[in-house]
């Protein structure tokens, strides 16, 4: 055995498998994956096999694309076995199954059907080198002289999946079945590659179904993705590619240049009130995997520390879609898939030129609307969200058969391998919930805020705004103990984190929030959130607050520790508060907090003690004016 075939798996398969494998009669599935893209699609249809004990499972990957980072880890995560691409085209299997066009298909030894990793087969890409395509082997071979076959300068790429240059092996279909979602591929199929109609499947969407199955959760995935009461989710979408919206060379127009994205990026946090919109991006895997995770998060540091979550692009993608009021998005199938889910979708990038004319994405693109990149943000979000008419043909052209891809497709599976179906209905997973992620901003925050009769006070916070924003009130600088710049703590009015209140790095709340205190004089009130609901909070007189919201309330706690602020630099006094409770308002949405005074422990930082306000002590207080901070600044300077 030679050094490359040490590296071949014995059991399940494998020379001397029988000797050592507990189940030998089992037909093998062999999963063939091109990247962490493609991979995503084969996992959505892996379950299909799920309690077939007559079934053996396999994967390998191809090593022929160029986005290979992540792939190992994935397939490792899957459990099962991962077979070397040499010794995958070795092994004879009863079914092989991909979700790409990569790597040397036509060598497989056994019967192959090929899915779709997205909505349909409609960009143009490049013909693959053939070395990758077919090695030295009888098996589908493509002809000699394909590399000779040339496309002359101004002929735009083949369409990815329709085309001769993707179909076919030396005239004959490198796949036994090619799955389509929709009738209206087979046309463009038979218009581009007649000797592949024979092989063509209709079996719907799995990716699709999946979503339309989850979307009576929707609201589970907005709490998740820390989505509040009242809040809109604007939902930031890219392919890969230059011409993407993450890319820097996007064409002119909807784009609005070159680069859209940095001057996309601080706009969203400049002019979309972090309490009234949450941010996310979801980026396709080749940019994750293209350019690495870390890199991404470089990138888009300053807006993460503004508010903006990154989505898992592998497993939370599809429910921040069903999550999402609005996505800003491109050309690439997840923006396509946010409209046939009914979803307003604005194009930050629109390049037709990598899309085939005729698939009904390009005349989506066409017609969607663009973003103005000279508009203010907000009242493009909103007006497109509150006048919305979900356009039909993304709905329509995603998938024919909706709901139907599961029984489709194991069908399909089955009728392959020449074997019975098990007899168990064919069923998809459920999308799961993702891991909770509240919205978490280190970056300094620009605090607007009006007192009203009730009490009630209006705060609207913009997270490092690149400029003033507009809006009537008094405005005060909140900074988290975490922010990048620690020099912004000294100018701040409002200092606050989170954690457990039990967390012996800080000690108690009060006594954090006195060391606070202490150490920023500028400060007029500390605040630490010991929960989604609660916060505990010291003037710059000593007192100390336990503030708790409402059961419908749902804000980020911080905002009523600015609220309190803004209350008391009015010259309101805290008896009220303590007897009355508070209203702080975020946009539209009222949130009710009830305020109680916090038993008070040994202090350091030189606040001084004195006894909690009672509410016999409210009138008093009030005409003394005392527990007043000084008024708040109109314009306090931030920065990142």
């Amino acid at each position: 055995m030679d050094e490359e075939q040490d590296q071949w798996i014995r059991v399940p398969v494998g020379d001397d498998a029988a000797r050592w494998a507990t189940r030998v009669r089992c037909r093998r599935v062999l999963f063939v994956v091109h990247n962490v893209t493609s991979a995503t699609r084969l996992l959505d249809v892996l379950p299909l096999f799920h309690d077939d004990l007559g079934v053996q499972l396999l994967a390998t990957c191809t090593g022929s694309s160029a986005f290979r980072s992540g792939v190992a880890d994935l397939l490792a995560d899957t459990g099962v076995p991962v077979l070397p691409w040499e010794q995958a085209l070795a092994t004879p299997v009863d079914l092989a199954i991909s979700a790409s066009f990569g790597g040397e298909l036509g060598a497989i030894q056994g019967p192959l059907i090929v899915l779709s990793h997205g909505i349909g087969y409609t960009k143009r890409l490049a013909t693959p080198s053939t070395e990758h395509r077919a090695p030295s082997t009888e098996h589908r071979a493509p002809s000699p002289d394909a590399d000779a076959a040339v496309l002359p300068r101004s002929a735009p790429p083949p369409v990815f999946g329709l085309a001769p240059d993707w179909l076919l092996a030396d005239g004959v279909p490198l796949a036994d079945a090619l799955v389509l979602s929709h009738p209206e591929q087979f046309d463009r199929l038979a218009a581009a590659c007649p000797e592949a109609l024979p092989t063509a499947v209709l079996a719907g969407d799995p990716c699709f179904d999946r979503m339309l199955a989850a979307r009576p959760y929707r609201d589970r995935f907005r709490r998740a993705l820390g989505v509040g009461r009242g809040q809109r989710l604007v939902l930031l979408n890219s392919t890969w590619s230059p011409q993407s919206l993450l890319g820097d060379g996007n064409a002119e127009g909807a784009g609005g240049g070159d680069d859209a994205l940095p001057a996309l990026l601080p706009r969203l946090t400049s002019e979309l009130p972090a309490d009234e919109y949450r941010v996310a991006a979801v980026l396709h895997p080749n940019i994750w995997h293209g350019h690495g995770p870390g890199q991404i998060r470089a990138w888009l540091d300053r807006a993460r520390r503004a508010g903006l979550a990154l989505i898992d692009p592998l497993e939370d993608w599809r429910q921040a879609l069903l999550a999402a009021d609005v996505v800003i998005g491109d050309h690439g199938s997840v923006t396509y898939y946010a409209a046939a889910l009914g979803t307003p979708v604005l194009l930050g990038a629109a390049p037709l030129d990598s899309l085939d004319p005729d698939a009904p994405i390009a005349d989506f693109i066409r017609t969607a609307p663009g973003l103005d990149a000279r508009a203010p943000l907000r009242g493009q979000v909103d007006a497109l969200i509150e006048s919305h008419i979900p356009h039909p043909g993304p709905k329509r052209f995603t998938s024919s058969v909706p709901g139907e891809a599961a029984v489709r497709l194991r069908r399909a599976f089955y009728e392959l391998m020449a074997a019975p179906e098990p007899p168990g209905p064919a069923l998809l997973l459920p999308l799961p919930l993702p891991d909770p992620e509240p919205a978490l901003r280190t970056a300094p925050l620009y605090v607007l805020t009006r007192v009203l009769a009730g009490p009630e006070v209006v705060v609207t916070r913009y997270a490092d705004p690149a400029r003033e924003p507009a809006g009537a009130g008094d405005a005060h600088l909140a900074v988290h103990e975490d922010t990048r710049d620690p020099g912004q703590l000294g100018l701040a009015d409002v200092v606050f984190r989170s954690g457990a209140p039990d967390d012996p790095r800080f000690g108690p709340p009060g006594r954090w929030a006195a060391e606070v205190l202490g150490r920023h004089p500028h400060c007029a009130l500390a605040a630490y959130v010991t929960g989604p609901s609660s916060c505990v909070v010291r003037t710059r007189d000593g007192v100390l607050l336990r503030l708790t919201a409402g059961p419908e309330a749902d804000a980020d706690p911080a905002v009523y520790a600015s609220a309190v602020h803004a209350w008391l630099a009015a010259g309101r006094t805290l008896a009220a508060l303590v007897e009355d409770g508070l209203t702080v308002r975020t946009g539209r949405t009222g949130h009710h907090v009830v305020i109680a005074a916090e038993a008070d422990g040994p202090t350091t930082g030189g606040t001084r003690q004195r006894p909690s306000p009672t509410p016999a002590d409210r009138s008093t207080a009030h005409a003394s004016g005392a527990d007043t901070p000084r008024a708040g600044r109109r314009s306090p300077r931030t920065g990142s």
